[in-house]
């Protein structure tokens, strides 16, 4: 095979130096630990500023580094598990759900979504939103649209609006029998909306998990959760299959 142009380009130096820090924060730092300023580490590896902070924001991109408002740059926690299949099903707020509820409103949904639901595209449905929140990061946003006709019971009396409204909405859905799900898992980028949320800047790569929820012949409820790519990882199965730290001397599970 013949030699490319690529083959003869050598290693940009920020990359080089970001191999050097990654090997450093695994023998030198702890996890939430603050990174000496951005002078103090270019001295110490002889480099520029700018190819120091090309270095911090590919680890950065890569889930390694956080930098914080206020804070400074930290080392990140190791990535949070998203199960892709799994043989245990459960509705949204089921006990054991790391999902926190924030509001619920009634609204058309997007027409993909009403597509799935079978609902009329201009018929409102719930839409209850959600935060999973590690280590006091925001690493996940969902919206879970749900039709009246799975909840008939509902009540806007006890509780009209809010967090309130939302865990009643949960309550309900609960009372119908899972009969399955499926789900799907694609590479986006983040919208305004969910960069604010998730503490990213607008597209900045996400990925986006959809589940349908089967109860009674057709789709119950439907999940579009979208979580932060540099703080995830996909997992397969029940036990979340092998997991790979990037310390050579940790075990792989």
């Amino acid at each position: 095979m013949g030699t490319t142009q690529l083959d003869t380009v050598p290693e940009p130096k920020y990359w080089h130096l970001r191999t050097v820090l990654s090997e450093a924060l695994d023998s030198e730092f702890s996890v939430g630990e603050i990174l000496p300023n951005e002078r103090d580490l270019a001295a110490r590896f002889g480099v520029a500023r700018a190819t120091l902070r090309q270095a911090l924001e590919q680890l950065e991109l890569e889930g390694r580094l956080q930098r914080r408002r206020g804070v400074g740059t930290t080392v990140a926690p190791p990535r949070m598990g998203v199960a892709v299949e799994s043989e245990q099903h459960a509705w949204p707020g089921a006990f054991g759900d790391a999902w926190q509820p924030i509001d619920c409103t009634a609204a058309v949904p997007p027409t993909a979504v009403a597509d799935i639901l079978e609902t009329v595209h201009d018929e409102q449905v719930l839409t209850v939103r959600r935060s999973r929140v590690t280590h006091g990061q925001p690493v996940a946003a969902e919206l879970l649209y749900i039709p009246a006709s799975s909840v008939p019971e509902l009540s806007g009396i006890d509780a009209p609006s809010g967090v309130a409204r939302a865990r009643a909405v949960l309550r309900e859905l609960q009372r119908l029998e899972l009969e399955g799900q499926d789900r799907a898992v694609e590479l986006g980028s983040a919208r305004a909306e969910d960069a604010k949320e998730l503490d990213r800047l607008p597209g900045a790569p996400v990925l986006v998990v959809t589940t349908r929820f089967l109860a009674q012949g057709h789709t119950a409820a439907l999940s579009v959760a979208t979580y932060r790519a540099d703080t995830c990882r996909l997992t397969f199965g029940d036990t979340g299959g092998v997991e790979i730290h990037h310390d050579a001397e940790r075990r792989a599970s």
